[in-house]
């Protein structure tokens, strides 16, 4: 089913409300994120979500095609992404020292402070559009259900 095009006046079935209701929530909280991020720190939501993973990497690196996994990219967008981040000098690329072939993304200690600064300005605007809107057993509450719904699971990473 389209969302582009309902609104909730035009379903009925509570299934459809809700998965309107949550698309438009999703969107709406997602541009006013994605705004915020980038006029306070020059990152887009995509920036933001491959330096946090890289933040709480081990050694904040991590290989380049588990990034493209956890962020859901392909291997071509995390490549296009990552040179932007290297060009910004947030990013750098490491070989791996027994395969060729892997490479690492290790975040700069000027990655290391953006996204320190984007992490806390970021979760303070979360607080605000989000988690303000909801008492704190909703939030739990809201939490759980979303839990049982599926997630789309990366592969295992392979050993090197």
């Amino acid at each position: 089913m389209s969302s582009q095009v309902l609104t909730t006046q035009e379903v009925s079935n509570p299934t459809e409300v809700a998965w309107v209701r949550f698309l438009r929530a999703h969107a709406a909280l997602t541009r006013e994120l994605s705004a915020r991020l980038e006029a306070e720190h020059g990152l887009t939501m995509s920036d933001f979500d491959v330096l946090i993973q890289l933040y709480h990497a081990e050694g904040h690196a991590m290989r380049r095609v588990d990034i493209a996994r956890q962020v859901l990219l392909t291997a071509s967008g995390i490549t296009r992404l990552l040179d932007g981040l290297e060009r910004c000098g947030l990013v750098e690329k490491k070989a791996c020292p027994s395969d060729a072939r892997v490479s690492y993304a290790v975040l700069t200690d000027a990655g290391l402070s953006k996204i320190t600064a984007a992490r806390d300005s970021h979760g303070a605007d979360v607080d605000e559009l989000f988690g303000s809107r909801l008492e704190p057993k909703e939030r739990e509450h809201l939490a759980e259900l979303l839990g049982r719904l599926p997630l789309l699971h990366t592969s295992e990473a392979c050993s090197e």
